[in-house]
Formats: C-alpha cells, sequence, structure tokens
C-alpha cells in the first residue's frame, strides 16, 4: 500500500474523544425554608439521558438541613452560595464525551411520604465542566408537611367519646412552625375536614397551635355514629404551598 493510500484510510477512521469527568451534585431546597437531608430520610435523586431515557446516576440528598441565617437572609447577593460543606446533596460524577441533555427528578422527603412530591428539571450539561462547586444545582421543592397524630387510623370507638385531633405541621425540610422560629404560627392556615362515609363534607374546623413547635390540636364536634374521615390541611397564602394528611375514625 503506497503512502496515498495510507494517509487516506487514517484521515477515514473515525476519532473517538475521551469522556470527560463532570463533576455534579444536586441539592433540594424548600420552598421558603431549608434543604432536604438526613434528618427527613433525604429525597431521592434519579438523573436520566433525556434522549435515551438511560438512568446515569441515582442517590439521595444527604447532609444538613443547612445554615438557617445564611439561606433565610432578607437579602443576598445575586451569586450568593447558601449551602455549607454540610448540606443535604446527593454529588456524583458523569463521565461524558458529549453535550448531554439530562433529567434530574427528585422525589420525598422520604421519611414523610404521605407529604412527599415529585420535581424535575432538564438541563444540558457539557464534558468537563464543574456542576458541583458552590450552590452546585439547586431544585426546589413546594409543599408542607402535615403528619397525623390522633386519632390513629382507623380507630373504632363509642359515639359520643370526646375526641382530639393532633397533627404535626412542618416544612418539607422538617423546619418546625412555631412562635420563635423563621416560620410563624400566624403564618400559616390549619384545618380539619370532616367527611362523613359517602364523601360528604360534615365541618371544617381551625387547628389551634399546641404552643408545641409544630403541634395543632381541635376538639372534634360530637358526631353521630359512623365512620368519619379527617382531613388535616396546611396552607400558606403567601407562597401557596400546602400539604394534607388524613385519618379515620368509627364511631358506633
Amino acid at each position: 500500500m503506497d503512502l496515498f493510500k495510507i494517509s487516506l484510510l487514517i484521515v477515514s477512521l473515525p476519532l473517538f474523544a475521551a469522556a470527560a469527568p463532570t463533576p455534579v451534585s444536586v441539592s433540594v431546597l424548600s420552598s421558603d425554608a431549608k434543604f432536604v437531608g438526613s434528618s427527613m430520610g433525604a429525597m431521592q435523586v434519579n438523573v436520566s439521558d433525556v434522549l435515551t431515557g438511560e438512568l446515569l446516576a441515582s442517590g439521595k440528598t444527604l447532609g444538613s438541613t443547612g445554615d438557617t441565617g445564611l439561606i433565610m437572609a432578607d437579602q443576598r447577593g445575586r451569586d450568593e452560595v447558601i449551602r455549607t460543606e454540610d448540606s443535604g446533596r446527593y454529588d456524583f460524577e458523569l463521565d461524558l464525551d458529549r453535550p448531554t441533555e439530562v433529567r434530574i427528578e427528585v422525589f420525598g422527603p422520604l421519611a414523610q411520604l404521605q407529604s412527599a412530591a415529585t420535581v424535575s428539571e432538564t438541563r444540558v450539561l457539557l464534558p468537563g465542566k464543574d456542576y458541583a462547586e458552590g450552590n452546585g444545582i439547586i431544585l426546589s421543592l413546594p409543599g408542607m408537611v402535615v403528619d397525623v397524630l390522633k386519632p390513629r387510623a382507623h380507630l373504632k370507638t363509642p359515639q359520643g367519646t370526646e375526641l382530639k385531633i393532633e397533627a404535626n405541621v412542618a416544612k418539607m425540610c422538617g423546619c418546625p412552625v412555631g412562635e420563635t422560629t423563621p416560620w410563624p404560627v400566624d403564618r400559616y392556615e390549619v384545618e380539619v375536614l370532616i367527611y362523613a362515609a359517602g364523601g360528604d363534607l360534615v365541618q371544617t374546623l381551625p387547628l389551634e397551635y399546641a404552643g408545641v413547635n409544630s403541634l395543632f390540636h381541635a376538639n372534634l364536634p360530637d358526631l353521630p355514629a359512623g365512620a368519619y374521615e379527617f382531613v388535616v390541611t396546611a396552607f400558606d397564602p403567601k407562597t401557596k404551598d400546602s400539604g394534607v394528611d388524613s385519618t379515620t375514625v368509627i364511631l358506633q
């Protein structure tokens, strides 16, 4: 084979670019609150290739809720970093040989599945660029955690028994609603909707703050014998965040 043919063959061979390590860090910030981390069971993070659907990475946002003063500051600079070293995050690295559009989907908090929500976004990742430094990639998680504590679900009790409803209400990061926290009691509307068997709404009652962070309660009215569902809701009129949990009682 002459030199010309050898040169032509070399030119025609495909060139394979080496994949570039691409660091990525994903955090989830509760709406109007802090990071969702280990204390709430973390958020499940799945990262997939938009074009092929291939799952590229999967993990949990482990770590703390972060620095309250830094995150909840009334004003901060345009590019200010609000994550600290221990803030909840999922760190991983992808080997990319070309710009890749990915879907980042988060689900949780995993310790409060009755209040869990899913948020996702797509973005193009460029090979070798740093997506972990500073704030990394932060997704915002709407909603509130509501956890009915009393009465116990499926409770059977004599008609006429005095019942009290108690519920824990918090931000999705587990940050407490209270009189001395950045999430003041009077900001939120907490109610119980009482439904009879068949789905008819019987009554709506406000729950009052019980004097303990995140705890709300109310005495339930005397109800005729039958099956009832108590649906507790929490609502923030400013951010429009809301949450819900329920329990059932049979009065007999």
